[in-house]
């Protein structure tokens, strides 16, 4: 199987954005899969979710896009076999005004990374459509989309499926949509079930079968600096992770016996 970079978006924050990155490299780390977590969030919180440390955060993906330290460097393999991470920290931050006056600024990223030898590369954005996130479209191949089972749901997706296309033309023709994953659900709320058939309804096949659901054993997990798999695989949020995993597995499997 080819790398395949997927970036996960979206520009509203508290959708499980980060939740979703972690614990989707964490279950395909799981079944033998080689995996790069891009922590591209200034707050970091997916290299916490991975129980890495402010002092051990140095040298990260800040000193690696100004180009203080090589890719080999900064990638640091965590406790979770086959999964490395490319650390994040509040410096980021300032990367994305120093990328203003660069050339080439929107495809800095893909520049840095080159060729990668994992089989998936998953790039946690910020939860805005900022310098930092069009450099992640720009250099992903795809891009994850996480949707929180909420009413305002659909307006924040199509700014975001504006933006991807906007990239596409400017920036990266190839980049497709890897597909849509529901989160936050809460079974109890049938506000909650209407949205995903509102969702599924326009979006189609590009929605997931798997569903994440509100779950306090993912909540509870970042601060033990655990992804949910490892803090309580048995729950219901880490084995719908582990579902997805599969999901986006066999969906890449199709992609490339079609082409």
């Amino acid at each position: 199987m080819r790398r395949r970079i997927i970036a996960v978006a979206n520009q509203k924050g508290g959708v499980g954005k980060t939740t979703t990155t972690v614990n989707l490299a964490t279950a395909l780390a799981a079944i033998r899969k080689k995996v790069l977590l891009v922590d591209f969030d200034p707050q970091g919180n997916a290299t916490t979710s991975l129980g890495i440390d402010f002092q051990s955060r140095y040298p990260g993906i800040y000193e690696f896009m100004s180009g203080e330290f090589s890719l080999s460097v900064i990638c640091r393999q965590t406790y979770i076999p086959n999964l490395y991470i490319l650390p994040s920290s509040p410096d980021l931050s300032g990367a994305e005004v120093e990328l203003v006056n660069t050339q080439n600024r929107e495809k800095q990223l893909k520049d840095k990374l080159g060729n990668l030898d994992f089989e998936y590369v998953l790039i946690d954005c910020p939860p805005s459509l900022g310098l930092l996130t069009i450099n992640a479209l720009t250099a992903a191949d795809s891009v994850l989309v996480p949707l929180q089972c909420e009413y305002f749901a659909l307006e924040g997706l199509s700014q975001l499926l504006k933006t991807i296309k906007h990239i596409r033309t400017l920036y990266n023709p190839s980049l497709e949509l890897q597909g849509i994953v529901m989160t936050m659900f809460d079974g109890r709320n049938a506000l909650n079930q209407s949205v995903i058939d509102d969702v599924r309804h326009h979006m189609k096949e590009t929605v997931y079968q798997t569903i994440i659901p509100r779950n306090i054993r993912v909540s509870e997990a970042p601060s033990h600096g655990k992804p949910v798999l490892i803090y309580d695989m048995r729950s219901s949020g880490a084995q719908a992770y582990i579902r997805l995993a599969s999901e986006i597995i066999r969906q890449e499997r199709r992609r490339q016996y079609a082409a």
